[in-house]
């Protein structure tokens, strides 16, 4: 359906798309069926009432912007019903369902189906809809599936005989979670389609896709979902796919659901509320996740799907990109003049003009010449090198000149034409003919880990940046065009970009090792990332760096993403913050932005501000595309480099509270950053805020993000908040309202919750020397006076440091003026050597009369008092020791 904003004024929009224009609304078929409640039977462009009418649907105009004129029934003759009753099972119950009626959408479809219902965890519940006589695609995607029903679920299902209605209700409330009618389901070979309502509007997540806010529309949208190199474009599919949402309840409760599907799809959105899937293969296979909260949510789908992966420190650090520095000695004056400025700076890329001619596992030896030895020369200074590698190898190279084409034609590593044997040739860099590595088959991980292997003996890297990987073609299928079939034409497209499924990648029917790439398509990236993780790993011995441009569900097992080719605009930035929060729902808490946007020419105060927001990113690069202006933080001037370098020294500050963050995702399945909804759920204000967001439950970023501000509207959910500048406390009056804050262009607005305790460490200009550095704690309090937190330490590049138990683990309690600490773990001997050099207490209501550490007092200038409540105490006493302060 068209996405509209008016349906008159867009009158030619709308015909384009199929539908008549301006037309009123009959009143008779609306109270058949509700205009919030239609479900569109004609969901491909095209529609008229002949067609429509022609499929038993009803044909009904509407004044209301995208909703179908063409829609089914309030019964509908496509659907199934319940053949007998539910039968127990080990795992919980299994539902048989047959066809009502002959009639088909598309053509083809199944019956009987079944519904296996698993209950797998009290919390986690399983329903898979599948052809039980024939085996269909499913993902591989490994779920622990219990061989019993667990016990004392906290949801309850229930089968209406009467209504043919699978629902899944919350126990603890008595919500309806999910509530499908079985005779609106549609189960043919290529199209399955499956309604339900949902009981907010607060839905949040699908991806990936350009949303232009967090929380979703329910007016008719539609989302298509199947991997693509595009731009962000808004309602366009983009580089991965996450058919999940999480849905916070009226009284605030959340709960999650993932359908496992990598086939094209698309999700529909409607004010109902309701959500329609479509998908053209494969199985219906839900998993929903009770909660209760948004974090509790999130934690146990990443239980399921696998736990974020543990970052080296070093990746927490700045980094810079550019595609198109041409040479080495231009990476090299960026290099230095980055150094001039001591803007802090972790981490260098190279794009592909490091290559030589764009081939993968090679460098550029005339103007890249002594790349190697650079590489080795950051390194000893404390810095780290990522490489990127495309997934496509060119096939024109002379025989036995490229190595990696000539091994991985010995091997068999390709993604194959139709006929299973001959490789698919599509068109890449460089511009020519290049086949491309199938991730799924045991061989190709082989030859991608030595390719790797070698290519580390040349180039020292620390990381490997897969660009490319949805995967990309520069035509329309593989060479010599797509054939004419069902898989490669299937009757019904989803809303995908141009409608077609070949568009720049390679045709639905090449083979795979897991078949066909119509079901395979959306895992090229996440069947690459796990491979170069390993092969990583292997390769320098040390935590591995993977940053991937497409994703799927569990992809953050193994890596991190970017929020891909993103333009130098405003509005980029802000939706820069949406797309950081959605991949914290995604399981993939390793995600930034291009910082001052990778297309278009930047200008000085949108990168300066983008610099500042960008300062906050969870993964957080400068990075720009070729023949566009020089962006990195030195290349504006002493006074952009100045204000850039003063904010990454409070990121860098800050560092240990987000690596003791990524270690609570890791272990635990929390967010890093999250949005104020996921903190203050029962706060409605909150559910529409995405131009702020959070570090876990205690940092608050506020930016600017519109040209020439001067001052950010900030809302203050109900809590203690303190100024991170100065630790004033902010009025009672601002809470749970939007306060005008000054933002002059030195600075970003940025705020500490009360009730909470943050490490922190002196910044340098590396995260190598800022390791060595005195930590301190900010003790922000809460309205009783207490605060709690905690640290994680450990090398901060071992692969297995947590499993092996190699790490300090503090944890901090504030309540009555006395500070206590509980070493709960100190494994890590490298961390014996660190001391604590300053506490700072926000918040006291009265000015202290003593202090005392350890049980002795300390001298009266060894700590500092102000009149807004902030204790500044400088002291040297040892990391791995208790640290117990009173204040007296």
């Amino acid at each position: 359906m068209g996405r509209v904003k008016s349906l008159c004024f867009l009158a030619v929009v709308l015909a384009v798309l199929g539908q008549s224009f301006c037309s009123d609304e009959d009143p008779q078929c609306s109270r058949d069926v509700p205009v919030k409640s239609r479900i569109d039977c004609h969901p491909q462009p095209g529609a008229s009432q002949e067609k429509c009418e022609a499929r038993g649907c009803i044909w009904c105009s509407t004044n209301m912007p995208n909703a179908p004129w063409c829609f089914f029934p309030e019964d509908s003759p496509y659907g199934y019903s319940l053949n007998g009753n539910a039968e127990k099972t080990a795992k919980g119950w299994r539902l048989t369902l047959n066809k009502l009626q002959a009639l088909s959408l598309f053509g083809n479809d199944i019956s009987p189906v079944v519904i296996d219902v698993e209950f797998q965890t009290r919390d986690r519940l399983r329903f898979k809809i599948y052809d039980p006589n024939r085996q269909r695609f499913e993902v591989p995607l490994k779920v622990e599936s219990p061989s019993v029903a667990a016990d004392d679920t906290s949801y309850d299902i229930e089968v209406a005989d009467d209504t043919s209605h699978f629902r899944i209700k919350r126990k603890s409330t008595g919500t309806v979670l999910w509530d499908a009618s079985l005779s609106d389901l549609i189960f043919s070979n290529q199209y399955l389609q499956i309604t339900t309502t949902v009981p907010s509007t607060s839905v949040y997540g699908f991806g990936e896709h350009e949303h232009l806010s967090f929380k979703h529309s329910m007016n008719f949208a539609t989302y298509g979902m199947f991997s693509r190199d595009q731009s962000p474009t808004p309602f366009a599919n983009l580089y991965g796919v996450h058919p999940f949402y999480m849905c916070v309840e009226t009284d605030s409760n959340a709960h999650g659901v993932l359908l496992l599907n990598s086939n094209a799809q698309d999700v529909s959105l409607s004010p109902n509320p309701s959500l329609t899937f479509r998908t053209i293969g494969g199985v219906l296979d839900f998993y929903v996740f009770l909660g209760p909260t948004p974090e509790n949510v999130i934690q146990q789908y990443t239980e399921a799907i696998g736990r974020p992966h543990m970052p080296a420190y070093w990746s927490l650090g700045f980094q810079l990109s550019r595609w198109g520095y041409g040479s080495i000695d231009v990476l090299k004056k960026t290099v230095d003049r980055m150094h001039y400025y001591d803007i802090p700076y972790d981490v260098q890329h190279s794009d592909i003009d490091y290559m030589e001619r764009r081939l993968d596992f090679t460098y550029d030896k005339v103007n890249y010449a002594g790349l190697p030895e650079y590489m080795q020369q950051l390194k000893k200074e404390g810095m780290h090198y990522v490489l990127i590698l495309d997934p496509f190898i060119s096939k024109d190279e002379e025989p036995g000149t490229y190595r990696p084409y000539d091994l991985g034609e010995e091997m068999g590593v390709w993604v194959n034409n139709s006929d299973g044997v001959t490789p698919a040739v599509g068109k890449a860099w460089p511009d020519g003919h290049s086949v491309f590595p199938d991730y799924t088959n045991p061989r190709t991980v082989d030859w991608w880990t030595q390719m790797c292997l070698e290519l580390k003996d040349v180039l020292d890297y620390d990381g490997i940046w897969i660009d490319m990987n949805e995967p990309s073609n520069f035509d329309r299928g593989q060479y010599p065009g797509c054939a004419v079939n069902d898989v490669n034409n299937p009757p019904y497209i989803p809303s995908i970009s141009d409608r077609a499924l070949a568009q720049k990648t390679l045709c639905p029917d090449s083979k795979t090792y897991l078949g066909e790439h119509y079901n395979t398509h959306s895992l090229f990236g996440w069947s690459q990332t796990a491979p170069t993780f390993h092969a990583t790993q292997k390769a320098t011995g040390k935590r591995a760096f993977v940053l991937s441009r497409s994703t799927f569900v569990g992809s953050g097992k193994h890596g991190g993403h970017w929020l891909g080719d993103n333009f130098s605009q405003w509005k980029d930035m802000h939706l820069s913050i949406i797309g950081i929060l959605e991949f914290n729902l995604f399981g993939i808490p390793y995600i930034g932005a291009d910082i001052c946007g990778f297309n278009y020419n930047t200008t000085y105060e949108l990168c300066l501000r983008w610099m500042q927001l960008g300062s906050f990113y969870p993964f957080s690069r400068n990075h720009n595309a070729e023949k566009n202006s020089e962006q990195d933080p030195a290349a504006f001037g002493a006074e952009f480099a100045k204000i850039s370098r003063e904010t990454l020294r409070i990121r860098y500050s800050l560092l240990p509270y987000l690596y003791t963050l990524f270690f609570e995702s890791h272990v635990h399945g929390n967010t890093v950053a999250r949005s104020l909804m996921h903190e203050f759920t029962s706060d409605q204000k909150t559910h529409e805020i995405d131009t702020a967001f959070l570090w876990g439950p205690a940092f608050m970023i506020a930016p600017v993000l519109q040209e020439g501000a001067r001052s950010v509207d900030v809302y203050f959910p109900e809590a203690p908040w303190f100024d991170y500048y100065t630790g004033n406390k902010v009025p009672a009056s601002w809470l749970k309202n939007y306060a005008t804050v000054d933002a002059p262009l030195s600075k970003i607005p940025l705020f500490l919750r009360g009730g909470y305790i943050l490490p922190k460490q002196a910044p340098a200009t590396t995260t190598t020397k800022s390791r060595l550095n005195p930590f301190g704690l900010i003790i922000a309090l809460d309205d009783q006076g207490e605060a709690s937190g905690s640290l994680f330490w450990d090398d901060g590049d071992s692969i297995d440091s947590i499993e092996k138990e190699i790490y300090f683990l503090a944890k901090y309690t504030f309540s009555k003026g006395h500070l206590k600490t509980e070493i709960v773990k100190n494994g890590y001997r490298g961390a014996d050597s660190l001391k604590y050099n300053t506490i700072t207490i926000l918040g006291l209501r009265l000015r202290p009369h003593a202090v005392a550490l350890n049980g002795r007092t300390v001298r009266g200038d060894a700590f500092s008092y102000q009149t807004n409540g902030k204790l500044t105490l400088w002291l040297s006493a040892a990391l791995t020791q208790e640290l117990n302060i009173a204040i007296y």
